[in-house]
């Protein structure tokens, strides 16, 4: 059970920075229904451009391309 929770805790945590980031941007008076989204693809991207390359240099310009 503790294990379940500390699994829990760890993949929530991308999904709170973002929610963080959202409501912060929200308070500035922009909305963006699509964070979540980009995260994903950032994070597809990032993968499949460093399992290509096996270069982490270039697998996070690929998910920095993706999310922006």
């Amino acid at each position: 059970m503790t294990a379940f929770l500390a699994a829990t805790v760890v993949a929530g945590t991308p999904l709170l920075f973002a929610t963080l980031g959202e409501l912060i941007t929200e308070k500035a008076g922009n909305l963006n229904l699509g964070v979540e989204g980009m995260m994903l693809m950032g994070a597809v991207m990032g993968f499949a451009v460093g399992l290509w390359t096996g270069n982490p240099y270039l697998a996070l310009l690929g998910a920095i391309g993706a999310g922006a």
